[in-house]
């Protein structure tokens, strides 16, 4: 069966609905990517960099663990940022929430760059990275659920859904590769001065994400939720005038 887009109440045409699904698919897609680069800059350097700052009185095996034991939260978190957002996504649209989840995961990864090291703080640099990390998580894991979701509800039949929800998966990759290259790119520049502050560098380029964020949203700026979600949120009007 066909899905009927509407805005506003009104059925879109099968060209304006055409516009909106692609507008859907592009801001997931990179939405997703930018949301996995920003996650994944924190994997490339935890072996390399944070065990050696954050846990230097460690034997060098458990300091690798114990950096890669906060690398694990944010995977933990990945449900509960699903949970939070899963949730708002039904009531206030998947487009408000895909930019806020951009945002959280921009910020944390931004202050990352800030953390003082054990020299600095003691094990206060490693508890704060454990927070930041956490909101990673959440960030990354309520943009991931929510993006598909975005792009399937603006399928034009269910026998394209599958394929149409596909395409966010793409951004992990991307993400992945993105980041790698990330690290290829700021290590090159910084040379031996890479654990003093080049890896600090690269958590800057987070602020890509506040800014795509902005562009995302502008990008499917017309309707304000999905069909699935308008349509959710009048039977929960009509159910409240009875």
């Amino acid at each position: 069966m066909a899905s009927t887009g509407t805005f506003a109440g009104a059925p879109l045409s099968e060209h304006e609905h055409s516009i909106q699904l692609r507008r859907a698919v592009i801001a997931s897609t990179v939405g997703t990517a930018i949301e996995w680069y920003d996650f994944f800059l924190y994997g490339v350097v935890t072996a390399t960099v944070f065990a050696k700052l954050y846990f230097p009185n460690e034997d060098p095996l458990a300091g690798t663990l114990s950096a890669f034991g906060i690398y694990a939260v944010g995977f933990v978190a990945r449900p509960v940022g699903a949970a939070i957002f899963g949730h708002y996504g039904d009531r206030i649209g998947r487009k408000a929430t895909l930019i806020a989840t951009l945002m959280l995961m921009g910020v944390a990864t931004f202050l990352v760059a800030f953390v003082p090291t054990y020299a600095s703080i003691g094990i206060w640099g490693a508890i704060i990275l454990t927070i930041l990390r956490f909101i990673q998580g959440i960030g990354v894991g309520g943009e991931w659920g929510g993006s598909v979701l975005l792009s399937m509800e603006w399928a034009r039949t269910t026998g394209h859904r599958g394929f149409i929800a596909s395409w966010p998966q793409f951004g992990v990759p991307c993400g992945l590769f993105l980041a790698n290259l990330a690290f290829l790119a700021f290590n090159a520049i910084s040379g031996d001065q890479f654990l003093t502050w080049g890896w600090r560098i690269r958590s800057f380029s987070a602020s890509s994400s506040s800014a795509s964020a902005s562009t995302s949203g502008s990008a499917f700026s017309r309707p304000r939720s999905s069909p699935s979600s308008s349509t959710r949120k009048r039977s929960s009007a009509s159910r409240c005038g009875r």
